[in-house]
Parts: C-alpha cells; sequence; structure tokens
C-alpha cells in the first residue's frame, strides 16, 4: 500500500509502528507497499531554491539517477514540518490469490521518477502549496494477519471496498476490513460510495450486502465518463471528512495486470483519474493506493499507473494552488 496524508499537526513525531501511524488524526499521508529498507538521502536534494520541495527536473537532473523515492523528492524520517507525507506500508498478508503486493511502493517509487511538479490536466501545483516529502516505509508484521502492525483504513470513500465477512475460516483478510469496520461502528455508512464493483459471485446476490453503502457496478461505468457520478458523489459526501482508498484492481487487467486479484471489464486509467479528480473539493484528510503486485506485470505498468493516480490524490487535497 502507498499512501498520503495530510498532516494538520506538524509537531507531532512519526512513529515505525502502523498502530501509531494511525492513531495520528488526522494526517494525510502516501502508502506505499514496497520493500522496509530504510532510506537516506543527502537533504540537499531538493535541489530547489523555494520554500517548498520540488520534484527535480529531467532537464538537470537524470531519472536513473539517485536512490529513488517518491517522485524523487527529499527523504526524511518523520513527518515533522510536512504538509502532506508519502509512506509505504509493505504488506500483502492476507492476499486470497497472487502474492506480491508488499513489493509495491519500492516499485511505485521507481516508476514515479516521470513525475513532474505540475499537472498539465488540472493546473494544479502541489509542491508550491504543501511542503512534501517521502517518509519512507512503516516496519511492518509480514507474519498472519492476527498478529500483523497494520490496522484497518477507516474509510469514507473507497473503491472497491471489501466488506467479505469470512475467507477460509478468517475474520480477517485484504477481503474483510470494512466488513469489521461496519461492525465496529467505525464508518458513517451512508457517506460511504463503492466504484467498479465485477466479476462472478459467490451466490446471485454478492453485491446486495450495502448497509447503506452506495454501489457502483462496473457496468454502470462501461462507455461513459464518471464526472458526472463524481458530482452526485461530492454532494452525497459532503463536507465531513472522507479517505480515499483506490485499489489499483478497479482498473481492468489490460492496464493494470500487476494486481493479485484481477477481473475483467474493468474501468479504464481516464475513469480512474476522473474519480480522483472528482474528490476535488471534499475534505480529503487522506488517501492510498493498494494492491500494486510488480511480480505480475514486468513492464512496470501498473507501478506507472499507480505513481500517477497517487500525484492526482496529491493534486485535490484541501489547499492545492491552481493556476
Amino acid at each position: 500500500m502507498f499512501s498520503i496524508w495530510r498532516n494538520l499537526n506538524a509537531t507531532r513525531t512519526f512513529t515505525c509502528t502502523a498502530a501509531d501511524f494511525f492513531s495520528l488524526q488526522p494526517r494525510h499521508t502516501l502508502f506505499l507497499c514496497s520493500g522496509r529498507r530504510v532510506l537516506s538521502i543527502n537533504p540537499n536534494r531538493d535541489l530547489s531554491g523555494k520554500r517548498y520541495n520540488v520534484p527535480p527536473s529531467a532537464e538537470f537532473v537524470a531519472r536513473v539517477s539517485g536512490i529513488p523515492t517518491m517522485a524523487k523528492l527529499p527523504y526524511q524520517e518523520t513527518a515533522d514540518g510536512l504538509d502532506a507525507a508519502f509512506v509505504g506500508v509493505p504488506i500483502d498478508t492476507g492476499t486470497s490469490n497472487r502474492p506480491g503486493a508488499r513489493f509495491g511502493p519500492r516499485h511505485i517509487r521507481m516508476e514515479s521518477a516521470l513525475l513532474r511538479a505540475y499537472n498539465s490536466g488540472t493546473r494544479a501545483a502541489p509542491f508550491e502549496s504543501l511542503m512534501v516529502a517521502d517518509i519512507g516505509d512503516v516496519n511492518v508484521n509480514v507474519n498472519p494477519c492476527k498478529n500483523s502492525n497494520v490496522s484497518y483504513i477507516v474509510s469514507s470513500l473507497c473503491l472497491p471496498l471489501s466488506v467479505l465477512d469470512v475467507v477460509l475460516g478468517e475474520k480477517i483478510g485484504h477481503g474483510t476490513p470494512f466488513r469489521r469496520c461496519v461492525e465496529e461502528g467505525l464508518l458513517d455508512c451512508r457517506r460511504v460510495v463503492q466504484i467498479g464493483l465485477r466479476g462472478s459471485g459467490y451466490s446471485p446476490d454478492s453485491y446486495e450486502w450495502r448497509q447503506g453503502f452506495r454501489v457502483v457496478q462496473a457496468e454502470e461505468c462501461w462507455f461513459k465518463s464518471l464526472a458526472p457520478l463524481m458530482a452526485e458523489v461530492r454532494a452525497q459526501i459532503g463536507s465531513g471528512p472522507v479517505y480515499l482508498s483506490f485499489d489499483i484492481d478497479a482498473l481492468d487487467p489490460g492496464f493494470a495486470p500487476g494486481t493479485g486479484t484481477p477481473e475483467i471489464a474493468g474501468l479504464t486509467p481516464i475513469q480512474g483519474v476522473e474519480i480522483i479528480r472528482g474528490c476535488r473539493g471534499l475534505n480529503l484528510v487522506g488517501c492510498d493506493l493498494v494492491e500494486v503486485s510488480p511480480p505480475y506485470d514486468t513492464t512496470g505498468n501498473t507501478a506507472l499507473t499507480g505513481a500517477n493516480l497517487l500525484f492526482e490524490m496529491l493534486c485535490v487535497l484541501p489547499k492545492i494552488k491552481y493556476y
């Protein structure tokens, strides 16, 4: 998992366990699911005389040079002084099909070298608006889920949402977290939207367990722009805190084959971008991108798509400047 959190309390120190990380509320961070290696980068690597950290331009710095960080931003060990941070959670414990997402953050960082400072589509200037850095990875426990340090991610906007009850006798797995969240009263179900569900099911009514969620199946998205849908979503979500969770397998595997549970006939990358850009104006407190599994895409395109979707998330955080 790769996540972005907006830091609204820059005086607090970020610690290296997921439980502590998720207790820092509210804070925007980007999670990368990759290796546990701690990165160490010269603090002069921001290559900018500005107040904000800015990705170095390939006009002056070769993209293949240096130690990979998200968008080649500076690395620092804590979130102190940051408005937003990228952080990786290299875990795939509980995967029901193809493992490998623990390497996702590492590969997303490598592919993110192509990212630039401005969003030419929306004219967003995130690096003129927020102090952003890469704060490395959570040192997760990759043993069975019941012993893992990684807790649930409470979400108000998620796609697709994992609401299975039990998988192979286990109540905790990659397909169950949001059902557990509902049972524990952690979600305002009237403000939860799930987009892109598809595939064969275990029963004729597999998607009927809604608990008030708005569920938009993939078939409802075929051959159309999702901008009108996102206008409806913004009206439904309102002004309260929102967490955006994007599962890369919401996209069709023709575009993003590097994932653990691929399903055909999914969303396009354009629709994925429309969903994220459609979150502009919401009170986003955090975002993540999950399930990038590099071993199943030797081209790197899935990680490249993930890096760009994370950049789009950064561009819709509150207080972003637009030209």
